[in-house]
């Protein structure tokens, strides 16, 4: 695409750490914010571990962590990691002041002023999700397909929701935490930080820290040493 909008603003150049799956639907998601208004011009992928292809949807592998530190020019980064330890790790990595990283809302997600939400820097929002009123999400949050939030809900950084997973509202989840696929927590319940609510696991009761908690309602089947 033209690195220049409408207007003929040059548009900043973004790239996606991470070439495999959810990489690959950043990418679309990328796009399909590029079609309701032209916001990014694509650059390619970065990963530690090559992909197959020197080419991934018509965009290049440009390199790993230290290339991408290694940048001569200002770049925008999403870090299209699903594990949230690992995209911790791998922001943590990214230390060139010329790296800022970038924020990607689906174009139908509604994200009104009188909605009243604070989104933090590097948060993906896919399609299909549904954020309501006086939510808070903190940086590098991660909502898949199709998830939902409720009023007054808080979500620190590096929280990862996978498709379908809803958050009620006034619940907590600290830093860290992961629902998988259909994960559900209830109103006013707080999850600890690092924790993982597994897929289709139902939380009606604060769960700790660095556990994962299974089935409904949501048990601990398992500290992280």
């Amino acid at each position: 695409m033209s690195n220049t909008a409408a207007n003929g603003a040059v548009l900043p150049r973004l790239v996606i750490f991470g070439a495999g799956g959810l990489g690959r639907e950043v990418l679309v998601l990328a796009r399909q914010i590029n079609e309701a208004l032209p916001a990014w011009e694509l650059a390619g992928f970065f990963d530690d571990k090559a992909p197959a292809t020197s080419q991934i949807h018509g965009l290049p592998y440009l390199g790993s962590a230290a290339d991408l530190n290694a940048t001569r020019e200002p770049l925008h980064v999403v870090v299209a990691v699903g594990n949230s330890r690992h995209r911790a790790a791998i922001v943590q990595q990214l230390t060139s002041p010329l790296l800022r990283f970038a924020t990607l809302i689906h174009p139908g997600v509604a994200c009104r002023p009188y909605q009243q939400l604070r989104i933090g820097e590097g948060s993906v929002i896919s399609q299909g999700c549904i954020l309501t009123t006086d939510i808070s999400l903190g940086k590098h949050v991660l909502l898949n397909l199709g998830c939902t939030v409720g009023h007054d809900a808080v979500l620190e950084d590096f929280c990862s929701l996978m498709p379908h997973a809803n958050v009620g509202g006034e619940a907590y989840l600290e830093t860290g935490v992961y629902l998988g696929t259909n994960a559900t927590v209830i109103n006013q319940v707080r999850v600890g930080a690092r924790t993982i609510v597994g897929a289709g696991a139902v939380a009606v009761r604060d769960l700790p820290t660095d556990c994962t908690a299974v089935g409904v309602p949501a048990t601990v089947i398992k500290s992280h040493a």
